[in-house]
């Protein structure tokens, strides 16, 4: 038995990550980029004193999160990315 917190990341190399994404299927490949990108949005809206102008930006960011979450959780569950850049 392993313990998560003492596993090390490995680097997936070109060729391996060009044979994974060859299997997934388009538009879920489209939806991790999309959440990705809404992620970093959302994480640069964060403070207590936001605009009206930048609320507004955080909840376009943030559903724009949920519609891509929305896409990855139908093709496997564990795909979902939070806003934190916790997956």
């Amino acid at each position: 038995m392993t313990a998560s917190h003492l596993l090390v990341p490995v680097p997936i190399p070109d060729r391996v990550a060009a044979l994974i994404g060859a299997c997934t299927p388009p538009h879920v490949l489209q939806a991790e980029f999309d959440a990705v990108c809404a992620a970093r949005e959302v994480r640069r809206f964060r403070g207590p004193r936001l605009g009206i102008e930048d609320q507004a930006d955080r909840e376009q960011a943030l559903s724009e999160l949920a519609w891509a979450n929305k896409v990855l959780s139908a093709h496997h569950p564990r795909l979902a990315v939070r806003p934190d850049g916790v997956s």
